[in-house]
């Protein structure tokens, strides 16, 4: 008899429960396997694992495309920085701009190295100081910069910070799907386990092929072992013939 093993995914765990769920309904009265305060709740946990796959699935999506988005964003913030600060620090070596006026963008007067804007943080940092510094140096009568300028910076900073909010509530979102589906499924595999051992009881003392097929028939899962003999017809014909010449003991 091959070995059974509990479904790997979710759809194999839909199938397996759907399975039951269809031979349950469909059996005549008082050839029930499952019994009925089992298979209402195989009913009501069918639907509602359905229901959070297309969820889950849906949310993935959703962070797939949001993903793609946000990268976007990312990469147009860090461009419109990063230039403005060159255009900075170019304007400073022409002696258009006093050296000095960079530590109002928080940046060391006596450096042209670009700061590290490599991660979110450091894009949010420095894009407030920009702004901030930029802000400072017109209200002291300074020209503003151009190409970019910082109002062209402010879009696209103002949308990577949005984006930015969503994404971490994208990541919240999905941290708490993940853990609701590993509790469903958890809940799911019990029950198709109680319903798995009830079938097989129930089935025991049938021929081996036959046996294997009413449990399949409930969504049993069945996996042979490499270089094991596959059950079929004729390994019941065999066995019952074999009964079949078998003398009989006398009394």
């Amino acid at each position: 008899m091959p070995y059974r093993r509990l479904p790997k995914t979710d759809q194999t765990r839909l199938k397996a429960l759907q399975a039951a769920v269809n031979s349950a309904s469909e059996a005549d009265f008082g050839q029930q396997v499952i019994p009925y305060h089992l298979l209402t709740e195989a009913q009501r946990l069918l639907m509602n694992f359905e229901n959070q796959v297309q969820q889950y699935q849906s949310n993935r999506l959703t962070k797939v495309n949001a993903n793609k988005k946000y990268r976007h964003d990312v990469q147009q913030a860090r461009m419109y920085i990063s230039h403005f600060i060159q255009v900075l620090n170019m304007s400073v070596m022409r002696g258009e701009i006093k050296k000095e006026h960079k530590k109002l963008y928080k940046l060391d007067p006596d450096s042209q190295i670009l700061p590290d804007l490599y991660t979110d943080e450091d894009l949010l940092l420095w894009g407030a100081n920009i702004i901030e510094g930029e802000a400072a140096r017109q209200r002291m009568g300074g020209f503003p910069l151009y190409n970019p300028s910082i109002n062209k910076v402010k879009v696209f900073y103002d949308i990577f910070k949005e984006q930015q909010f969503s994404q971490n509530m994208h990541r919240r979102n999905n941290a708490r799907a993940v853990t609701d589906m590993t509790e469903l499924r958890q809940m799911t595999d019990a029950l198709i386990l109680e319903i798995w051992n009830l079938v097989e009881e129930k089935y025991q003392n049938l021929l081996p092929y036959e046996r294997l097929q009413a449990c399949k028939k409930y969504g049993v899962i069945y996996y042979y072992r490499k270089g094991e003999k596959r059950l079929t017809p004729e390994s019941d014909k065999a066995i019952l013939f074999s009964r079949a010449q078998q003398p009989e003991l006398g009394i």
